[in-house]
């Protein structure tokens, strides 16, 4: 009782209460007031006991005011700025702003960018919350669920097929002349611009009854990586040059990717014909190359043509077929397919289609076929000759329908046995592509971050000397431009800058024009954003796109309806539709140089109003006379001043990108 009364006391006396006799206070009372004059006495509960036998047990406890929880946000190691943002339950204008003032760069910060845990936790702390860490679910390993490949064929299995012959040289030389004189077709007259615009297959029969698989890849500086990707589905190179122009940059890539893919090579000296043709100068330019002919000491067959005028071209034949004999071309016709995409492309009225070269197996109708993330159930197969054909075995080149989405050009062609398989395999790529990314991601974010926080410090250390209030007001001013609103509300710079969406008729044709782009290197005078690209016709889809970019749609031998064209002119979206590559290119680059603001350049015209030599007024002074010259304003002259009249005139800028071509 008196240790209880002595806590009393001590309580009452630290609130300034004054209890003259503590033996007052009986175990019975349940509340001991202050005096009337205390208001700011606080009441104080004695908890009662109940029976006892050594004494009584009594607690006191202070009425205390708890303190406001902070929010909790859950993290993770990396997150985005939009997951952090809903982690935290606010708006992503709260990241940015808690971001300020740090060394993280906030004009490249997206919604999208990943953010990493040091900036993460930097950022909670700055709005006021805490963080925890999200718990860790355990997740088992995936299993990988891509194709296995066959085993290596039976060599009891293996059949002679077709030898898959490409055609590669400089841009006019004869390409396409060659292929239309020997399957007797008039594709040259119906290629834009007599230039091959993307790669073609035919299947040629001889007289001999042999076949040839032909791949016509085009011969232009743009579809280089085209005509790489036929070296390395080929077996045999026909290396064309013309015999009245010579090796030239095109040939030398053409060799270069048959050394690559080690392909043999025949030499086509065409256009033999002609008067000023020198066929023995060029097999001489081609021993630079590591090229040796025959009558100079090599293994390369050297045929003399004219693709023109059909002449030779069944001694060409022949050395093809006597070349493939000594190669022993031989394929597996049994067992899942095996091949390769070399086009792939939109039809209105088939769907998605590829052309493919079979390498092993024989595709049928109702086969499930896998190339890269896309898969099929072939419908339709159609020959060269755009013929539906039941079959298709090695060596051939043929067209399939039936693809759920386009697949790249390149992309190796495998069968599975259902289209459930088919389907695991495309979750497994599209799993494996984004852990990719990913992974990509986080060391660009590393990479990044590393690059900011040295920026960073090499910011502080210069601002050392000052006090911290200056330094504070030298932030300030750096970072006032951007306190001026919030980062979702800034406005976009006003550099120049021309957004584009590229639409083509296949996928080859859009990643060369894309190959193209991607040399330039004129940014500082007009910045070139590619929004969108893809395959087919303009779309309402792409209208839309380049009205939210205020952009260009450029298209490339695809058309657009009147309904899509109306559209495009009633929202002013110009559409630039070309159906040469080269013609495409340079409309580009108008358009960018119109972008850029005129240049001045001063013209020196000489005019006067008035010009006297003594009193007289002449229109002439000779050089070396004395003469007097009015002028329209008041200028101040020094003796050794030089006059001369001039007009400014503008000139438009000219981008000074330049793609090549």
């Amino acid at each position: 009782m008196k240790r209880m009364a002595a806590l009393i006391r001590q309580v009452l006396s630290a609130h300034r209460l004054d209890v003259p006799n503590t033996s007052a206070i009986c175990p019975s009372t349940t509340w001991a007031r202050a005096p009337p004059y205390a208001h700011h006495a606080r009441y104080l509960a004695v908890k009662q006991g109940g029976e006892h036998n050594s004494g009584q047990k009594t607690s006191v406890k202070s009425l205390k005011v708890e303190k406001q929880e902070k929010q909790e946000v859950e993290i993770k190691q990396f997150m985005t700025v939009s997951e952090l943002a809903q982690a935290m339950n606010k708006n992503i204008d709260h990241v940015y702003e808690a971001l300020l003032n740090t060394s993280v760069d906030l004009d490249d910060l997206e919604p999208n960018t990943m953010l990493g845990e040091k900036w993460i936790k930097e950022a909670i702390k700055r709005c006021g919350m805490k963080y925890k860490w999200a718990k860790v679910v355990e997740t088992k390993i995936r299993e990988n669920k891509d194709i296995q490949r066959q085993p290596p064929p039976d060599l009891a299995h293996l059949v002679n097929r077709p030898p898959v012959v490409t055609i590669m040289g400089h841009v006019d030389h004869g390409k396409t002349t060659l292929l239309d004189s020997l399957r007797k077709s008039q594709i040259a007259a119906q290629e834009a611009g007599g230039i091959t615009q993307h790669i073609g297959a035919f299947l040629v029969q001889l007289p001999s009854g042999e076949m040839i698989t032909f791949l016509d890849t085009p011969g232009h500086a743009a579809f280089s990586a085209m005509r790489a990707r036929g070296a390395l589905i080929t077996d045999i190179i026909i290396l064309m040059v013309a015999a009245d122009d010579g090796v030239m940059n095109q040939t030398i890539e053409s060799i270069q990717h048959a050394k690559k893919a080690k392909v043999p090579v025949i030499v086509a000296v065409n256009k033999c014909d002609k008067p000023q043709a020198d066929p023995k100068k060029v097999k001489r330019d081609l021993l630079a190359h590591d090229v040796v002919c025959e009558e100079l000491g090599g293994d390369v067959q050297a045929i003399h043509i004219s693709a023109l005028k059909g002449e030779n071209l069944l001694e060409l034949a022949e050395a093809i077929v006597a070349l493939a004999e000594v190669l022993e071309l031989k394929a597996d016709p049994l067992g899942l397919t095996e091949g390769t995409v070399i086009e792939s492309r939109t039809d209105k009225g088939k769907g998605p289609v590829t052309t493919a070269i079979i390498q092993r197996g024989t595709l049928k109708k109702g086969c499930i076929l896998v190339a890269g993330k896309a898969w099929a159930k072939v419908r339709l197969l159609f020959d060269v000759n755009n013929k539906a054909v039941a079959e298709a075995g090695p060596g051939t080149a043929v067209e399939i329908v039936g693809w759920k989405e386009l697949p790249s050009v390149g992309e190796e062609i495998l069968e599975v046995e259902s289209e459930q398989r088919a389907r695991e395999v495309v979750e497994w790529r599209t799993y494996m592509e984004e852990q990719n990314k990913l992974k990509e991601d986080q060391r660009a974010i590393v990479a990044n971050q590393k690059q900011h926080q040295e920026s960073y410090k090499k910011e502080k250390e210069r601002l050392a000397h000052l006090s911290w209030k200056q330094r504070k007001a030298v932030l300030y001013r750096a970072n006032k431009h951007r306190m001026a609103c919030r980062p979702s509300e800034r406005a976009e710079t006003e550099e120049l800058s021309l957004s584009l969406i590229v639409k083509g008729d296949v996928e080859g044709s859009v990643e060369a024009i894309l190959n193209i782009l991607e040399s330039y290197d004129a940014d500082e005078q007009c910045q070139l954003n590619i929004v969108h690209f893809g395959v087919g016709d303009i779309s309402e889809n792409d209208i839309n796109l380049a009205e939210a970019f205020s952009g260009t749609i450029y298209s490339f031998n695809v058309a657009a309806n009147k309904s899509i064209q109306d559209i495009a002119a009633k929202k002013q979206i110009p559409l630039k539709m070309h159906r040469v590559i080269y013609h495409l290119i340079d409309d580009l680059k108008e358009e960018l140089g119109s972008k850029l603001p005129p240049t001045t350049e001063e013209k020196i015209i000489g005019s006067l109003t008035a010009l006297k030599h003594h009193k007289d007024d002449v229109q002439i002074v000779k050089t070396g006379m004395e003469c007097g010259i009015s002028l329209d304003k008041v200028i101040e002259f020094n003796v050794g001043d030089e006059i001369i009249c001039y007009e400014e005139i503008e000139k438009p800028q000219r981008i000074s990108w330049d793609p090549g071509f």
